[in-house]
This record gives C-alpha cells, sequence and structure tokens, in this order.
C-alpha cells in the first residue's frame, strides 16, 4: 500500500466489503509503524493465527466467540477490545456467531541480534541482507 500522511476510513464501508464466505483477513492500512486489518471468522471455523512479532490490538465489531491467548481463554464479543503483545502465541476458536474483528498492529519486532523483521508471519529483510 501506498504510504499517506493520513486517511478517513467508515466502519459502515469496512464491514460492507467483509467476504462472509469463510475465513476472510483483509488489510486495509500499511504504514511503516501501523497497519490495519479487518478479519472475518464464520460460525465453526478456526482461526489460524499464532504469534507475531508485532504488538495487537482487536476490536471485535461484530459476533461472539473466544480467544486464547498463551494459556488463558477470554469469551469475546461486540465491543470487547483485546491487547496482545508481541511474540504471544493466541487464536480465536469456538466462534458461535460470525466473527468480525478490527484488527491493530503495531511495528515489526527486530530479531534480537539478526536485523530481520517479521510482520504477520512473513519475513522481511532489512539491512544488508537486502543487498544480497
Amino acid at each position: 500500500m501506498q504510504e499517506i500522511d493520513w486517511d478517513v476510513f467508515q466502519l459502515d464501508d469496512l464491514l460492507a466489503k467483509v467476504e462472509r464466505n469463510g475465513v476472510t483477513f483483509k488489510e486495509f492500512l500499511r504504514t511503516p509503524s501501523l497497519s490495519c486489518s479487518i478479519y472475518h471468522l464464520p460460525v465453526g471455523s478456526r482461526d489460524m493465527a499464532s504469534a507475531h512479532e508485532e504488538d495487537e490490538l482487536y476490536l471485535v465489531l461484530e459476533g461472539r466467540g473466544q480467544l486464547r491467548v498463551g494459556e488463558t481463554v477470554h469469551r469475546v464479543q461486540q465491543g470487547t477490545l483485546m491487547y496482545v503483545h508481541a511474540a504471544c502465541d493466541h487464536a480465536f476458536f469456538d466462534i458461535q456467531e460470525d466473527l468480525t474483528v478490527l484488527a491493530f498492529f503495531g511495528s515489526p519486532v527486530l530479531e534480537l541480534g539478526r536485523g530481520r523483521r517479521f510482520r504477520h508471519g512473513r519475513q522481511q529483510v532489512s539491512g544488508a541482507e537486502a543487498d544480497d
């Protein structure tokens, strides 16, 4: 996505664009320090999420289910706001009503001593490695 100085998003517009025929993850904003996505999980589906190298903030827009963070399980529903620390193992499960979530990801944390960054499970090479 192109870097911008500002943008405005309407929740109704984002929700209208959600594909509701399966698990979907649609990024609508990416800057060097933040990315935002809308995530949809239908009833009975399982989240394939795992630990990321970014802090994350989730806001449930619709539905009900559960979020496992480490060994702890949290019930989530419309209006639930959850923070998950970088590299903390987590996943949504037991989706009881179609779950639609806004996901905010902070800047990736540098892997110590290697200069590599990971964003949502994808490695991004930085520094001298980018020239190879």
